[in-house]
């Protein structure tokens, strides 16, 4: 495969995995220009797509994770928020997308990985370097926590 139909193919995964972990439509866009710069000077060999699909998703969390590590970000406070509302795949509820992005970035990370694109707890354990056991009790703890949100918007 090409790099432009790589680009192509993972375009849509890999933004939404950057938004998950960024949480901010340009910082995700810098994410995503990253892992596909990353796959452009990368002399790996990929053995299908769904090696590539993975492959660019593990960089953009990694990239996500680095953007927030970086002194920049750490020390420097931005003039204003942004409110834009990253969409939320066919079929699924806007605000129950917003909710998930709310949580932590360890909740956040695999639920949008496991719901939103539809990842096993084998591949997010192998994505995020993480045990089976491990994806599973943050699945767990992420649903418990978004629950209590839920529940605390509805008796608001």
């Amino acid at each position: 495969m090409d790099y432009e139909e790589a680009v192509q193919k993972n375009l849509d995964i890999v933004y939404r995995a950057a938004l998950a972990c960024c949480k901010n439509p340009s910082d995700a866009e810098d994410v995503v220009q990253s892992a596909f710069e990353k796959l452009l000077r990368s002399d790996t060999v990929f053995t299908d797509d769904n090696h590539l699909r993975r492959w660019l998703v593990r960089v953009a969390v990694n990239e996500g994770r680095n953007l927030w590590k970086s002194f920049w970000r750490r020390n420097v406070s931005s003039l204003e928020e942004l409110s834009l509302e990253p969409a939320a795949p066919e079929g699924r509820q806007p605000v129950l997308l917003e909710e998930v992005l709310a949580l932590s970035v360890e909740y956040r990370t695999v639920l949008h990985l496991y719901y939103y694109e539809d990842c096993s707890t084998r591949e997010i354990a192998r994505l995020l370097h993480l045990t089976e056991a491990n994806v599973r009790t943050r699945l767990k703890r992420g649903r418990d926590r978004l629950r209590q949100q839920l529940e605390k918007g509805d008796s608001e």
